[in-house]
């Protein structure tokens, strides 16, 4: 199948494309919303609610010991929902995927605290962390092939990269919410009952997403395999016979993007409030200020990835993020806010960005349609364990036992990862989305 045949199916046409986008767009947002709420409130209220009984760096060590669970998880959710979008479909995917992860965060809203339920408390969260990853684990790649798939040649990159503007867009939503319901209210009212109404609201998003998301149709890429009885039976397998360069690639790839991302805005927040000794308001306007930004140059780098290719963009946003490991951490330790909102900035909108818009073009171009969901899903997720979903965990270990020094050191190196990874890659942006001879 052709991109020529593919560029004429009806939904392939430009209002169906933008409706496609959009929506991928939204359910991403939603999606990420949720996932990152739990980041900011483990970074600034799960350590003093489900792990009251400890010192505060045990307690800061344990709540982001939590919030990596999700990330252990993401892989599994990955290879499942990967498996059946490869046999079923990436639209059944999606509204599974939406749903698992908006009943856990409901109900880490409702959760009783530690002083509550002792220690069935702490077990509680980590269950509905783990759900949560399993729903992100599936969302990223059913969201990114629905764009993707629908796409002619030619803007691929910036269609893709719709659905990675829902991590800014939900990472802006998130921090909004929590900043608004924490300086709102006070301390004792926020702790008691305002950081549960966040979790809550996300109901409301829930059924938004699936309303949008039951709307639109499956790519044309996936019907033509479904109409040929071209459909895999074990994708995984397929994945890892003939694909497993690209895939351990793509891991490699994600691990500056992913790892210091984190790092520039979860673990920036403990960093500013007990190094610092900063307000928490400040480190967060930084952040926020960076996901705003985010909404546009996330679909600028991946305009840009159409016309120059992935590679040269995405390497750019590695070696800047192993230049400016060091001077990041300068640039806070001035404790001068508009100093930390430049740092903030720099990371994740030249840096970090400059990686995710392409990416979701990048990765699903580097495997064939018969096993694209699986083999971009873990590509994806797999990284998420060692990189996004260890880093605040380590890098709080790091300062606690050598200095900022070592955090510093241990970004440059998630990023030389990355740059030896990407310089390994194959271009991939002037071939065809339906191609199913490539081999990683």
């Amino acid at each position: 199948m052709s991109e020529k045949t593919i560029a004429s199916h009806p939904t392939s046409s430009k209002g169906s494309i933008r409706r496609i986008i959009l929506a991928s767009f939204i359910g991403t947002t939603i999606e990420w919303y949720d996932f990152f709420l739990y980041g900011t409130s483990a970074a600034l209220v799960f350590n003093r609610l489900f792990f009251p009984n400890v010192d505060p760096l045990t307690g800061t060590l344990s709540a982001f010991g939590t919030f990596a669970v999700g990330f252990i998880a993401r892989p599994f959710g990955g290879l499942i929902f990967g498996h059946f979008g490869d046999r079923i479909g990436r639209r059944s995917m999606l509204v599974c995927s939406l749903l698992i992860m908006g009943i856990a965060t409901f109900v880490i809203g409702v959760l009783p605290t530690y002083q509550t339920i002792g220690i069935l408390a702490p077990i509680l969260l980590v269950l509905m962390r783990f759900a949560q990853g399993i729903g992100i684990g599936g969302e990223w790649g059913g969201a990114v092939l629905m764009a993707v798939e629908h796409s002619a040649g030619s803007r691929r990159g910036f269609h893709g990269s719709w659905p990675q503007m829902g991590v800014p867009a939900g990472l802006l939503l998130s921090t909004l919410v929590f900043s608004y319901f924490s300086t709102a209210l006070s301390e004792t009212q926020f702790l008691a009952w305002g950081w549960r109404v966040p979790f809550l609201l996300s109901v409301i998003l829930i059924g938004v997403g699936l309303f949008i998301r039951l709307r639109i149709m499956e790519t044309p890429a996936f019907l033509h395999l479904k109409e040929n009885e071209l459909l895999p039976q074990t994708p995984i397998v397929d994945v890892l016979r003939t694909y497993r360069r690209n895939m351990l690639l793509g891991v490699g790839m994600r691990f500056a993007e992913n790892g210091t991302f984190y790092i520039l805005t979860v673990f920036v927040l403990t960093y500013g409030e007990s190094q610092l000794r900063l307000p928490k308001s400040i480190m967060l306007t930084g952040v926020v200020l960076s996901a705003f930004l985010g909404l546009f140059t996330t679909p600028a780098y991946g305009a840009l990835s159409d016309r120059i290719g992935r590679r040269p963009v995405y390497l750019g946003g590695a070696l800047f993020t192993l230049f400016f490991s060091f001077p990041f951490f300068w640039l806070l330790d001035t404790r001068s806010p508009p100093l930390i909102w430049l740092a903030i900035v720099l990371g994740v909108n030249l840096g970090h960005d400059a990686m995710y818009g392409p990416q979701a073009a990048f990765f699903s171009e580097l495997f064939g349609t018969r096993v694209r969901y699986t083999g971009a899903s873990l590509s994806y997720q797999l990284s998420s364990v060692f990189a996004g979903g260890l880093a605040p965990l380590v890098a709080t270990a790091l300062l606690a036992k050598v200095g900022t020094f070592a955090v510093a050191a241990y970004v440059a190196a998630m990023a030389l990862i990355t740059v030896v990874s990407t310089l390994l890659a194959t271009e991939t942006y002037q071939g065809e989305i339906s191609d199913d001879t490539r081999h990683g």
